[in-house]
């Protein structure tokens, strides 16, 4: 065994031994509780008392070992993190596993006592307390009579004295006789009075002195009529009155070797197999006298041998029953279903009475044999719950520990009592009931071990109060933000997020400002804006003005008092709209300003061949995306990005951002920053027809960008041209979603591979070549020919015959 072996082995042994002494000492306290009242006041010697405590102390262990193995497990861990032993142990190579190795062998070995103290000691603790507790529940109090009452305490007699002094005599003793159940015919009253008890206690010897005897003998007849009475004076009387059960006395202690409690896992397995037999007999006979209990009169009814020759001349004319008339056969109907309905409520006492004699005892037993394992899993379970949660906690010594240990404990402890009482009332299985509280602590032991091998500080203090604190700010923060009114104006989905962001963070939504409903498509239905559609799902008031500047519009913004406006993807503001909040209005821009400012900013940052772009809050002034900056964040643009995929990219990093914005103008910590550049600006004008026209003399790579960059939506277009020997050029557009750059394209089967830009080259299955401007090719993946379907280029090329006459002009 190596030093460390050693030194881990006596940081843990020792502090085990002290806590199991200490909860042992806490529990017998608790238990001594319970039962003093059971134990005060029956002159029980010290011995029997000490006897009781200790057997009782023994099934008081099941309870004590994992609460110690917690506790001892987490002190020693905890006080190496926190001396930082563990740490120096960790430089130097040695992982937790191995630091933990010597204590899983101990934790080990602590299981196996467990079971042996649950199997071999618990029975005979129970059977004896069981006994004991009996024994002494027997016992009568002990006779203390009181002054100034009638004392009835002793059967058959009623004493009252005045006084006692200190020396224990009586004074002014009256004692009434009433064994012989004859009314008070048998009085003595004594000056005074001492009382003592036989070494045995069966009987009450009580010396009187200075008295008189009064007795009568209460009886008349019919020539005599007198009553006798005869009255003894007397210097000294004894009386010995006879006691029953004022002596502690011991009965059998087998007297309950049969409760399941007082058996081990073998005893219990026999009673298993015995009570196993008994039930299924009993659920035999009762289900062969299932028949008789629903009308058949006599067992030879049902003899097939006996009545084999009226069986054999049934035919379907002799099955039928005959009447004599309606009202017998009416008569006989009634009493069929009388027995039938009778029939189930037999049945069922039936069940009820044979689950009472047979099914309860077998789940008793079923459970008790699954809960002699169950506490030295417990253990196990225990340690390795302690020992991760210390080298976690980095806390050693009786504070945090304790307290994490309790909590832990208590959840043990509650789930083990619902589930081993649930398990005896038949609502869950004796193996659930008995393992439940192993099952919901194992999850929780292994979480916490992997944990702890990282070097987790879950249970950091400062973390965890940081978390705390955190959650205290927030809850605050919240409030302050449902008490700030904030209008928001913006149209498109890349709106939604931002306004889905500022809602379910809590602020106070008042009003929505989008464009007016109008026709679209084909036929001309009238479509809400993606904004607007939100809105109402979630009852949110909606303007939708014509003009900006109409002074009805103007005056209902100032009604709403708010004191922020946010704008993502609106219109520009007049200035008597973007100076009503009392905190300003600022606007979301998808690129990072002063680059890009205009209407498309994602579209043109594709096409540009941007590299890099991002997302801007700034304050709205009077011309157009010019105001102060308040924040950006940066979005790179990947080789595959289109228009589609990096919208929803700055979406989502807009909606974080606009979210970031208000707190911050709200707390009064947003720093408004000039817009500067120190490179030449390029806008992102509206775009239109001439910047979705792909013009096939440029290069190849400046047409796969302005794809991208308009790929979904309006997409990229061009005209393809098919001319026919003696006909006309046919003309029709074809938008173009993906297309790819491709310098020599290596495929074999692809003809025409030369000619002037705009010519097409393809295998006619699966590739689709453009020719360009510098020569080379534009591949085109994705595509769709005006009034058709979008289709990929595989499915395109099955339906495109005329390749070798088309070109795009």
């Amino acid at each position: 065994m190596k030093r460390i072996d050693r030194y881990t082995l006596a940081s843990f042994i020792g502090p085990f031994i002290m806590i199991f002494i200490i909860v042992m000492f806490v529990l017998v306290l608790q238990f001594l509780w319970l039962y003093i009242d059971d134990l005060v006041g029956k002159g029980l010697s010290f011995e029997v008392i000490l006897e009781f405590m200790g057997w009782g102390a023994c099934t008081l262990i099941p309870l004590a070992l994992p609460l110690a193995t917690l506790l001892a497990s987490i002190m020693t861990l905890g006080g190496m993190g926190e001396s930082n032993e563990l740490l120096s142990l960790k430089a130097a190579g040695v992982s937790l596993p191995r630091i933990l190795s010597p204590l899983i062998v101990v934790a080990v070995i602590i299981s196996i006592g467990a079971f042996f103290v649950s199997n071999n000691l618990l029975p005979v603790a129970y059977n004896k307390i069981y006994t004991l507790q009996q024994d002494i529940m027997q016992t009568k109090d002990e006779i203390k009579i009181p002054t100034g009452i009638f004392y009835d305490g002793i059967e058959g007699y009623t004493i009252k004295i005045r006084s006692r002094n200190e020396d224990d005599m009586m004074f002014d003793v009256m004692v009434y006789d009433h064994t012989a159940h004859n009314g008070n015919t048998n009085f003595t009253e004594a000056d005074s009075a001492r009382m003592n008890f036989t070494p045995d206690k069966d009987f009450l010897v009580l010396k009187m002195y200075s008295g008189t005897s009064y007795q009568e003998n209460n009886k008349m007849y019919y020539r005599d009529t007198v009553l006798d009475l005869k009255k003894v004076a007397f210097t000294e009387q004894t009386i010995m009155v006879p006691l029953k059960d004022y002596a502690f006395k011991r009965t059998d202690d087998d007297r309950y070797k049969n409760e399941v409690m007082s058996q081990n896992l073998k005893q219990l397995s026999h009673e298993r197999d015995s009570l196993g037999q008994i039930y299924d007999v009993t659920y035999s006979e009762k289900g062969s006298r299932v028949p008789f209990s629903i009308g058949l009169a006599y067992a030879y009814q049902m003899d097939t041998a006996r009545n084999k020759h009226i069986i054999g001349n049934m035919n379907a004319d002799s099955l039928k029953m005959k009447w004599k008339d309606s009202e017998a056969e009416n008569r006989a109907i009634e009493r069929a279903l009388k027995v039938i309905g009778s029939n189930p409520k037999q049945m069922s006492m039936e069940i009820e009475r044979s689950q009472y004699q047979l099914t309860d005892p077998l789940r008793r037993i079923d459970t008790e044999r699954f809960r002699k394992f169950a506490v030295a899993i417990a253990c196990l379970i225990f340690f390795f719950i302690g020992a991760p949660l210390g080298a976690i906690i980095r806390k050693g010594g009786l504070g945090t520990p304790v307290i994490i240990s309790l909590l832990f404990f208590v959840l043990y402890w509650v789930v083990d009592i619902s589930g081993k009482k649930l398990s005896r009332q038949g609502a869950m299985s004796p193996f659930v009931g008995a393992f439940i509280s192993s099952m919901v602590l194992l999850p929780i032991g292994v979480f916490l071990t992997i944990e702890s091998t990282k070097d987790s500080s879950i249970f950091n203090p400062a973390v965890f109060f940081g978390a705390i604190g955190k959650s205290i700010k927030e809850f605050f923060a919240h409030i302050k933000r449902r008490k700030i009114k904030i209008v928001f104006m913006g149209t498109p989905e890349f709106a939604v997020g931002s306004l889905e962001a500022l809602r379910k963070k809590g602020y106070n939504i008042c009003a929505v400002v989008t464009t007016p409903d109008k026709p679209s498509g084909r036929g001309r239905k009238v479509n809400e804006s993606a904004v607007k559609k939100y809105a109402v799902a979630h009852k949110i008031e909606v303007l939708q003005p014509v003009s900006l500047k109409d002074p009805e519009f103007i005056g209902k913004l100032e009604s709403y008092k708010a004191e922020l406006f946010v704008v993502v993807a609106f219109r520009m503001l007049p200035e008597a709209v973007w100076k009503i909040p009392r905190l300003g209005t600022f606007n979301l821009h998808a690129s990072l300003l002063p680059q890009f400012r205009g209407a498309a900013p994602i579209n043109w940052a594709i096409m540009d061949g941007e590299r890099l772009t991002g997302v801007t809050t700034f304050m709205i002034d009077k011309n157009i995306d010019t105001g102060n900056i308040l924040m950006q964040r940066e979005c790179m643009i990947e080789k595959s990005d289109t228009a589609g995929s990096l919208h929803d990219k700055l979406m989502a990093l807009g909606c974080e951002l606009v979210v970031q914005t208000a707190e911050d103008i709200l707390r009064h910590k947003a720093m408004p920053m000039p817009q500067t550049c120190i490179s030449a600006l390029r806008p992102a004008p509206k775009l239109n027809a001439e910047s979705c026209r792909m013009e096939f003399r440029r290069s190849a790579k400046e047409l796969e960008l302005q794809v991208r960059g308009l790929s979904p939506y309006p997409a990229a277009h061009a005209t393809l041209v098919t001319s026919m020997e003696g006909s006309e050029p046919h003309r029709e557009e074809v938008k173009v979603y993906l297309a790819y750059e491709d310098k020599k394209p290596g495929i074999e089967g692809i003809g025409n591979m030369d000619g002037s830009a705009g010519t097409i080259a393809t295998d006619g299955h699966k590739y689709l070549y453009v020719r360009c401007g510098d020569g080379n090719w534009l591949r085109i993946d994705e595509l769709q020919v005006s009034g058709k379907r979008r289709l990929k280029t595989p499915s395109f090329l099955a339906g495109f015959r005329t390749a070798e006459n088309s070109r795009f002009e």
